[in-house]
């Protein structure tokens, strides 16, 4: 879809829909009395007949106003003034989206940028829409034999700024929407995608996909017996029950300068979790496909910044392996011992992810990180503590959870910080090895975040538990993106630091 910015007044735009909000009680915005001046109350008329209250949700199509040089004029209500907030924006531009998918329009030209939110600029407002009508547009039919009819949907939409100073600023946030928008899709579009199609050699293949894309990128990537050598006998404990070879895959993004110490971003890549020996229950075990969201994320949030070409260093990490039940499969009781040199005694095989981000951690000690994000499917604990909302954020440096906590706020992505005392530590406790990777039944997504800490101890760390966020069951059932948006937003708020 085509997006553009554009300075000028409603009543002299020549469109096919001109789109203008209308709050309760059936107040019209500053371009819907311009409209109504031009047209001799064509707009207002309706209204008091009751044909539009503003209710979010609410939409009418007018044909034909006097008056006027648009074909269309689309009415979407905005709500009360005083609720207006970046969720209830959200709708606007959902009801918005849903009018246009069912009118004849090819373009439109908006003037819900106009609408005031409260500590929300005119930029913010255009990146959102971006994003949301990019958002809602997304379906996966790759697979199907019999795709859906094509969309009547525009293909083009014009947004509103106040003047023409805002030009560039504008043009800029269609820039970040569409390209955070592109590298949510792809992120989408792996984890969407089964086991048997995105194996560890897939995610690779994608990898080397944005290397030849991206100048800027270049990806390498490790097979099992290059991990033998480096001794990352914790990620190849659950690689020993496939026949599907581990991959370890790095790509590192060079905008800044040579001597810029990079952001590394670290993704769980386990693209299909039974949970090994110890077995998970059949019921929706398919979702365990969406296992390797975090590397889908990482591989989003690359894309993303590759295509905005922002002036930065960005390492991505991604350990991919399968975690399947066989008569090679590690068992529980069994000892391994990690890249950093201390031993683990594993007691449940299906507390996967962090044997493979511990290596993953360590291997990223190599590239001298400013700071470290490591983001995974790891626990259903995260979902029963906080929901499907927000993220969880852990980590050893508060300025790095404050800023990420900031961001999520910014691009409506959310975190919640849940904390990583010392006292949980003792959970992790083992009779026989340095560490166990499970600590019981209480508090599941902080001990597997004190288990990552213990091998993020030379740099500036911050784990993102995504199990309840990277993807919606039920009967939307499919991939979310998350936390592509966050991540691309907290890069771009590094750049020029």
């Amino acid at each position: 879809m085509e997006f553009n910015v554009k300075s000028g007044n409603p009543e002299k735009q020549r469109t096919a829909c001109l789109i203008i909000g209308v709050s309760q009680p059936r107040k019209l915005s500053r371009a819907g009395r311009a409209i109504d001046k031009i047209s001799d109350g064509y707009l207002s008329t309706i209204i008091r007949r009751g044909d539009m209250d503003g209710k979010i949700g609410q939409t009418l199509t007018l044909h034909n106003a006097p008056g006027t040089l648009a074909d269309r004029i689309l009415l979407v209500g905005c709500g009360k003034d005083k609720n207006l907030n970046e969720q209830s924006y959200g709708k606007i531009l959902a009801s918005m989206h849903s009018a246009l998918e069912n009118l004849g329009a090819m373009e439109a030209y908006s003037y819900l940028s106009d609408i005031n939110i409260k500590g929300r600029d005119v930029e913010w407002k255009i990146r959102h829409t971006v994003l949301t009508m990019e958002h809602l547009r997304y379906s996966f039919e790759q697979l199907k034999s019999e795709k859906s009819e094509a969309s009547k949907g525009i293909r083009k939409l014009v947004m509103n700024v106040p003047s023409r100073r805002e030009l560039s600023i504008g043009e800029n946030a269609i820039l970040q929407g569409q390209s955070i928008a592109s590298g949510v899709n792809l992120a989408r579009d792996l984890g969407n995608l089964p086991g048997n199609i995105c194996t560890p050699s897939y995610l690779a293949e994608q990898a080397m996909r944005l290397d030849k894309t991206f100048p800027s990128v270049v990806t390498e990537v490790l097979e099992e017996a290059d991990m033998k050598k480096l001794e990352m006998g914790a990620l190849l404990s659950v690689a020993a029950g496939s026949t599907q070879p581990a991959k370890l895959i790095t790509m590192e993004y060079h905008g800044g300068k040579a001597d810029e110490k990079p952001i590394v971003l670290v993704g769980k890549g386990v693209t299909f979790d039974s949970g090994g020996i110890s077995l998970k229950p059949g019921a929706a075990m398919d979702e365990m496909k969406f296992d390797m969201c975090g590397a889908a994320s990482v591989l989003g949030t690359m894309n993303a910044v590759a295509e905005m070409q922002l002036p930065i260093n960005v390492v991505g990490i991604i350990p991919a392996t399968e975690n399947l039940p066989s008569g090679t499969a590690t068992k529980p009781g069994d000892i391994v011992t990690s890249m950093s040199g201390q031993t683990i005694e594993i007691l449940n095989t299906d507390a996967e992810g962090r044997l493979i981000l511990c290596d993953a951690l360590t291997y990223a000690e190599k590239f001298d990180p400013d700071v470290v994000i490591d983001i995974a499917t790891l626990t259903g604990a995260v979902i029963i503590a906080l929901g499907r909302s927000p993220s969880a954020v852990m980590g050893n440096h508060s300025p790095l959870i404050n800023d990420l906590i900031s961001c999520g706020k910014q691009i409506e992505d959310k975190l919640w910080e849940m904390p990583l005392w010392d006292e949980y530590q003792d959970l992790l406790k083992s009779n026989f090895a340095d560490m166990a990777n499970i600590g019981g039944r209480d508090a599941g997504a902080i001990t597997a975040a004190c288990f990552l800490a213990r091998f993020t101890k030379k740099f500036k760390w911050a784990h993102l538990d995504i199990a309840g966020t990277a993807w919606v069951t039920g009967e939307r059932k499919g991939a979310t993106g998350r936390p592509v948006p966050l991540l691309t937003q907290y890069i771009i708020s590094r750049v020029g630091n």
